[in-house]
């Protein structure tokens, strides 16, 4: 059971323990809403739907794209949506794969490749 409430950034890399009931669990602390890990931390992030993942929203993974990022999971929630091409191209322009897919296979996909070591990054959005 998570021990304390997540304030908004938690920096450093560090995998999804638990997610869920409109949030996620990890380091041992709890949020609720959706999430951006990225290489320089965990981060609150305010898409609700998969209707918000857009260029702007995704600017914290563009910001840190150049050599970091290599593999972008997006959750989309309880369902796979495909990402519009705008952004898939602006996502290759940077060298970053994108795998939208549900946010749960997501969450778990992330974890393990992490725990590899690979350059990974996800965006997130809560489920119930």
């Amino acid at each position: 059971m998570p021990t304390a409430k997540y304030t908004g950034f938690l920096p450093g890399k560090h995998p999804i323990e638990g997610y869920g009931d409109g949030g996620f669990c990890f380091a041992g602390m709890s949020h609720r809403g959706s999430i951006l890990a990225l290489p320089s931390g965990i981060r609150a992030w305010d898409a609700a739907g998969p209707e918000d993942i857009s260029i702007d929203s995704l600017a914290p993974v563009f910001a840190e794209a150049p050599g970091l990022i290599e593999h972008l999971l997006i959750g989309t929630g309880t369902e796979l949506v495909s990402l519009e091409k705008s952004l898939r191209q602006r996502l290759r322009a940077v060298g970053i794969r994108a795998e939208p897919m549900a946010t749960a296979a997501a969450a778990r996909t992330y974890s393990v490749l992490l725990a590899e070591d690979r350059r990974v990054a996800a965006a997130l959005i809560a489920v119930a």
